[in-house]
């Protein structure tokens, strides 16, 4: 039989003239459908093809990533146990932060569901959650916290230091101006700090800060909005007896000999208003 006619669906039999049997209308429709499940696999199979060529696959996509925030969670482990100095523990974040498969983090921690939900605020940046327990690999307890910050073009996570905790950057979507200080002394009103970092954050980019090197970031969105992930470790030294929430201030202020920087304390509201 002409292959063709196997797929002309029903009608007289063109060889012979005469219509097809009931038997043969049968089978031309098996052999149609056969046809038919057969170009199926064969997208299909090209198709997962395509994707495990590119890495895209989500199994794998899940076990990159967990074994990466395992990885994360023994570090603070270490930190927390005192078995790394917070600018060790610095510098192995920024060394670990520089391996991430950046698609494959934006995929785990479902950003294009977040963004969708989020309302990005007119000040300031929106604080957003999300679940590590069904990513495989990561441990029940990581020892660290994690948020995602989204924020509109024009707006700020605005500038803050800490005490008593390490925390990491990660830009996973748009452009930032990204600003960072030493806090050299602490004074009953103000800050006196030293600039050390002033540029461009680039998707994939990052930066951390420890008690002892970068303390205090401001990052500003240049794009019309931008997310960062964000992990933190607290507590890990009880020789430090401030609390290790935001030490908000004025990094504009009065400029010093030696480029020390006055900078003045502020709430969070007083920050929020001038800078967000």
């Amino acid at each position: 039989m002409d292959p063709i006619q196997s797929f002309a669906g029903e009608g007289p039999d063109v060889a012979s003239g005469e219509a097809a049997s009931p038997e043969r209308r049968a089978s031309e429709q098996t052999r149609r459908e056969f046809g038919a499940r057969l170009l199926q696999s064969v997208v299909a199979f090209g198709l997962v093809e395509t994707l495990w060529s590119h890495r895209l696959m989500a199994a794998g996509d899940a076990a990159d990533v967990g074994k990466w925030f395992a990885e994360l969670a023994e570090m603070s482990s270490d930190l927390h146990e005192r078995k790394l100095k917070d600018t060790e523990f610095q510098a192995m974040m920024e060394a670990l932060y520089r391996r991430v498969d950046l698609p494959a983090l934006i995929r785990a921690v479902r950003l294009e569901d977040l963004e969708k939900k989020a309302t990005l605020p007119d000040h300031g940046a929106v604080s957003l959650g999300f679940d590590l327990s069904r990513i495989e690999g990561v441990p029940p307890q990581p020892g660290f916290g994690k948020q995602i910050f989204g924020v509109k073009k024009g707006r700020s996570i605005v500038p803050h230091g800490h005490s008593n905790m390490c925390t990491g950057f990660i830009v996973l979507k748009g452009n930032f101006r990204g600003r960072h200080y030493d806090r050299v002394e602490t004074q009953p009103d103000h800050y006196l700090i030293r600039p050390t970092i002033d540029r461009t954050f680039a998707p994939g980019e990052l930066s951390t800060i420890s008690d002892h090197k970068d303390n205090i970031h401001w990052f500003e969105s240049h794009s019309e909005s931008g997310f960062v992930f964000n992990i933190h470790v607290m507590g890990y030294d009880p020789t430090i007896k401030e609390p290790s929430g935001r030490l908000y201030l004025d990094p504009l202020g009065e400029k010093l000999d030696g480029g020390l920087i006055r900078a003045k304390k502020l709430t969070y509201e007083e920050c929020t208003d001038k800078f967000g």
